[in-house]
């Protein structure tokens, strides 16, 4: 990689800008198949990828458990990210307590044969959570124990990610932040950097939507998001395609591709792209396979944007994406 490491907020870990993110290793994306999970993380660690976010519910611990096999497999050190909360049901704020938030991070503590969690996440909650004094007691409470190093928050909404930011102990916000979904770069980025509070930018390439690689005529698997939650059926609609509607992300698409520089793919414009903001720590894109990895990887090798290619992204957003989008989170 050619950018340079990034400080993660106040956590003391120093990161490469483009991490992996692992959702896709425990389903909701089609087929998946643990030794190409496997090749695939180990590309990203011997292209210096060393941030790897996951969560208890993919794959009901299958991501964390192959992460636990990577740390045995090999010796450079890397920092990994989980998340508790979704495992409730029902999922209501008040599940959000230290009985259950403690069985959750020893369960992820068990999955990745861990003595502590590098970071935890509380993993979209109600937005009520945000002013629950007792959630945030017992994160600092599994933190003093030791259980945890770190917390922060994955949030749906900006208004969720400035709530969460005046909490002392939240050191990171993970968010959704794209070509596509642009808002927290005017409401939320600003306080975050201000507040040295570590920003995980994820679903940056809008679920696929901004490889270039899906035409109107594309399909999806049955058990991939992009087939079954293309109307928020399953979990918040803003998780697919970034809540834009698949034939308007086409046309857009299609307005951004002349502003990629020669030699590089659109996914790799688009992950240059939210690493052009300095308030973000790390860019967590999916990946599947090795091939994947490599192609995200190589997008720190993508040249600074200019003020006026950035300018023109923000134009095609506010013309045909922020009517869909901008309001709801």
């Amino acid at each position: 990689m050619s950018l340079a490491l990034r400080a993660l907020g106040k956590t003391g870990f120093s990161v490469n800008p483009i991490g992996l993110g692992t959702w896709a290793f425990g389903g909701s994306w089609g087929p998946v198949d643990d030794e190409q999970s496997m090749r695939a993380m180990h590309r990203a660690l011997d292209l210096g990828v060393n941030f790897f976010d996951t969560a208890d519910v993919y794959g009901d611990g299958r991501s964390e458990r192959l992460i636990a096999r990577l740390r045995r497999e090999r010796s450079e050190p890397f920092v990994v990210a989980t998340k508790a909360g979704r495992r409730l049901n029902p999922h209501t704020s008040g599940g959000y307590n230290l009985e259950n938030l403690r069985a959750f991070v020893e369960r992820s503590l068990k999955n990745l044969e861990a003595d502590s969690l590098d970071l935890l996440q509380l993993h979209c909650p109600p937005s009520d959570v945000y002013a629950q004094d007792s959630t945030f007691s017992a994160l600092d409470a599994l933190r003093g124990e030791g259980l945890l190093r770190h917390y922060g928050v994955s949030v749906e909404t900006v208004a969720e990610g400035l709530a969460a930011s005046e909490r002392p102990g939240v050191e990171t916000v993970q968010i959704i932040f794209n070509a596509f979904r642009l808002k927290p770069a005017d409401e939320f980025l600003p306080l975050a950097a201000a507040r040295n509070i570590g920003v995980l930018a994820r679903v940056p390439l809008a679920s696929g939507l901004l490889t270039g690689k899906f035409t109107a005529a594309s399909s999806f698997a049955p058990d991939d998001h992009r087939a079954f939650n293309r109307h928020g059926e399953a979990f918040d609609v803003g998780e697919t395609f970034s809540g834009v509607d698949f034939e308007t992300g086409l046309r857009a698409v299609e307005e951004l591709r002349p502003l990629v520089p020669d030699g590089f793919t659109l996914a790799q414009f688009a992950l240059r792209f939210v690493l052009s903001f300095p308030a973000v720590s790390v860019v967590i894109p999916g990946a599947r396979n090795a091939e994947q990895v490599e192609t995200n990887a190589h997008a720190a090798e993508c040249p600074d944007l200019s003020p006026e290619t950035l300018g023109r992204v923000r134009a095609v957003y506010d013309r045909l994406i922020a009517p869909l989008v901008h309001r709801r989170w």
